[in-house]
């Protein structure tokens, strides 16, 4: 299968620094949709044998080079050979229409991941498991229900895309009017987009940042739009999806064979984060009539808000020896 030819960069233009501990490069691999994904790969120094691995991705609008490569880096720090994957049209990844997201190609991508995994000489097999932030984390649930290969998954602070894009923030919009609302505008908003012959952007992180802003706004300004977690090719960072991006997400819900996951899942949150409803409910939908409740759990982190799990919050939020505790229990 013929590849896209990707321009990736050279230099080391992380969130985060780069550790000594691990060797890292650049990587592609394809997805059955023949989009070609780019990747940081994170080994573990002088590993010998063959490694348990990871594929991460997240948050919803970001890039490999923010939360997931801290992520990813880390965890090869702890032992596993691991990639940060940049999605399908977004990012350094392929896929010739920008800035568009797919419950089915997303789940796809987390599955190539897997693939590209489990086909390295230095990597068992037998021994992969995927991280999901922010709205990846639904979709890693969604492929951990599709892929049996996947023995172990981490939902970090997670977002159901499907469930706010159909039903908005705490459900405040669940009705057949408020989605036949939103379903018209995007209706409207294709033909706009073909008449004018590009897509017109949604706009990413507000800025400059309103006085009256939520606190989850504010939340999201103080990552995305600081030093802290900024950069140039993140959609959150700067325009945005198309305002189309996500229309498939409305009528697709990702989440309805998640208590016939069989393989381990961890599903962390922060206490006072905003989303911290999708997590709780997830959990509960998964467990609930399910016979694989014995490796599932669920991780409320006292005092974190939503983005304290994309970096740590200044405050080491993110629990790195659980997370490794986990993966070496499940990845054995």
């Amino acid at each position: 299968m013929k590849k896209e030819e990707l321009k990736l960069t050279a230099e080391w233009d992380k969130t985060f620094p780069k550790s000594e501990k691990v060797d890292h490069c650049k990587v592609t691999f394809g997805n059955r949709y023949g989009i070609t994904l780019a990747a940081d790969l994170y080994a573990p120094k002088y590993a010998g044998e063959k490694l348990p691995a990871i594929a991460v991705c997240g948050p919803f609008g970001a890039v490999k080079e923010q939360a997931a490569g801290l992520y990813a880096q880390t965890m090869a720090e702890n032992g596993f050979l691991t990639i940060a994957f940049d999605p399908s049209f977004t990012g350094e990844s392929g896929g010739n229409v920008r800035y568009m997201a797919s419950p089915d190609i997303n789940t796809e991508d987390f599955m190539a991941a897997v693939d590209f995994l489990s086909l390295q000489d230095t990597v068992d097999p037998n021994r992969v498991g995927v991280i999901g932030i922010c709205g990846w984390g639904g979709i890693a649930l969604n492929a951990a229900a599709l892929d049996t290969r996947i023995k172990a998954t981490v939902a970090s602070t997670m977002y159901d895309m499907a469930r706010v894009n159909a039903k908005g923030y705490f459900d405040s919009e669940d009705s057949e009017e408020s989605r036949y609302q939103k379903k018209a505008a995007l209706c409207a908003q294709r033909l706009a987009d073909l008449q004018a012959g590009e897509y017109t952007l949604g706009g990413g992180v507000v800025d400059p940042l309103p006085e009256d802003a939520p606190f989850f706004v504010k939340d999201y300004y103080d990552y995305y739009k600081t030093e802290r977690g900024y950069h140039s090719r993140s959609l959150n960072s700067n325009g945005g999806w198309n305002v189309i991006g996500c229309e498939s997400f409305l009528n697709q819900p990702i989440l309805q064979y998640s208590n016939e996951i069989r393989s381990a899942v961890l599903i962390m949150h922060g206490e006072k984060a905003h989303s911290c409803y999708f997590s709780k409910d997830a959990y509960a939908a998964m467990t609930k009539d399910s016979k694989y409740t014995e490796n599932k759990e669920l991780l409320i982190i006292p005092d974190a808000v939503h983005t304290d799990l994309y970096d740590g919050g200044g405050k080491n939020a993110i629990p790195f020896d659980k997370l490794t505790d986990f993966f070496m229990a499940y990845l054995r």
